[in-house]
């Protein structure tokens, strides 16, 4: 497992961020180039600051007018560095609060090109949490049949708690790491403060449409998994990285489609275009993990697949399972599961773009 990254050696500075994904064909000792980054990835790094935080009729549109307080702009404007934004975000416990702070921070950030990213070493192991929802053990989080949500109500809050999951893991990456800021640069930080922006909106959609439902987040418990990962893999960047984006994030990927396709077949469209549009947006998320993860591994000097592998620890689906023969390593597993990782985010660039037509045609 590879330790934490500041303690294996300095990272050189002549290294640059792979713009190519370079992964492992096998379990061989050095990463050999297979594939480009998906193409879209460039064009999310460049975007201007996404303001479009409310869903009209027809899908993202802006408020109709500022919907953040004065106290919000203040704390905001009075933070001294990136890293300190990030802690503001980690330590707001209202979801809502949490959500406009995190999108003021990144405009700060994206507006002030002399902001620093700053350094925090004392960064508390997990952020603050509102009252509800309670937070339970993954298998006693209660079915739909077990809660007062309909369907489509129940499907919108885990998916809003993923969300607000989501923005604390993206900032926590920020602050956490950023002690590590010359070895990581200035892009990276930039990179995580996108991408908890982004999360910051998924989640005000779905609390919008929850409480057009007649419901909010925290009517019935939910699971406390991706900050579990999150504490894990505090102390190390690398498994943060394979970890949250390439394994948490990705299973998002493959799980867009068929709830999309559930929410077209209770019949809310509206929900089901919503979930469909997170869905695509997502996979710039899996997309950054991918580019950084290889840059971590390239800078460490240590190949892609066997460092993958062994977050095995964190994530028991990682583990090789035995095929029909009794063999350790059937055909497909003596592919990384980076390789498989990558290749599916790859072919999710098209499939996403299709979410929204006809139940019938999505896979």
């Amino acid at each position: 497992m590879v330790r934490m990254l500041i303690h294996l050696r300095p990272f050189p500075t002549n290294y640059l961020s792979p713009r190519s994904l370079t992964i492992c064909s096998s379990l061989s000792s050095s990463p050999t180039p297979q594939h480009k980054l998906w193409s879209g990835l460039d064009n999310w790094r460049n975007s201007p600051i996404n303001d479009l935080r409310l869903w009209g009729p027809n899908g993202p549109l802006l408020p109709s007018s500022s919907s953040t307080s004065s106290t919000f702009h203040t704390l905001v404007s009075a933070a001294p560095s990136l890293a300190d934004l990030g802690a503001l975000v980690l330590s707001t416990s209202d979801p809502l609060s949490k959500s406009h702070i995190s999108h003021l921070a990144f405009s700060r950030w994206r507006r002030e090109n002399n902001l620093p990213v700053g350094s925090i070493s004392n960064l508390p192991s997990s952020p603050s949490r509102p009252p509800k929802p309670l937070l339970v053990p993954t298998n006693e989080v209660p079915s739909p049949k077990e809660t007062d949500l309909p369907l489509n109500a129940y499907m919108l809050h885990n998916l809003a708690h993923i969300e607000l999951n989501a923005i604390d893991l993206a900032w926590d990456t920020v602050a956490r790491f950023s002690p590590f800021f010359d070895g990581l640069g200035r892009k990276f930080f930039d990179d995580f403060a996108h991408v908890a922006d982004d999360e910051s909106r998924h989640f005000m959609w779905c609390s919008q449409r929850l409480a057009e439902l007649g419901f909010k987040y925290g009517d019935m418990p939910a699971n406390n998994l991706l900050m579990r990962e999150c504490e894990n893999t505090s102390n190390n960047v690398a498994a943060r990285l394979a970890v949250i984006p390439l394994v948490q994030e990705a299973r998002g990927l493959d799980a867009g489609p068929r709830l999309v396709k559930r929410l077209m077949g209770f019949g809310d469209h509206r929900t089901s275009k919503i979930v469909a549009k997170i869905a695509e947006e997502e996979i710039a998320h899996v997309a950054v993990g991918v580019d950084w993860f290889l840059s971590v591994c390239q800078k460490m000097n240590r190949a892609p697949c066997p460092t993958f592998k062994g977050t095995d620890k964190y994530d028991p689906s990682c583990a090789t399972e035995a095929d029909e023969g009794g063999n350790k390593q059937g055909d497909k597993e003596k592919l990384s599961a980076v390789y498989d990782r990558l290749t599916h985010l790859i072919s999710m660039e098209s499939e996403n773009s299709s979410l929204e037509r006809p139940a019938k045609s999505i896979e």
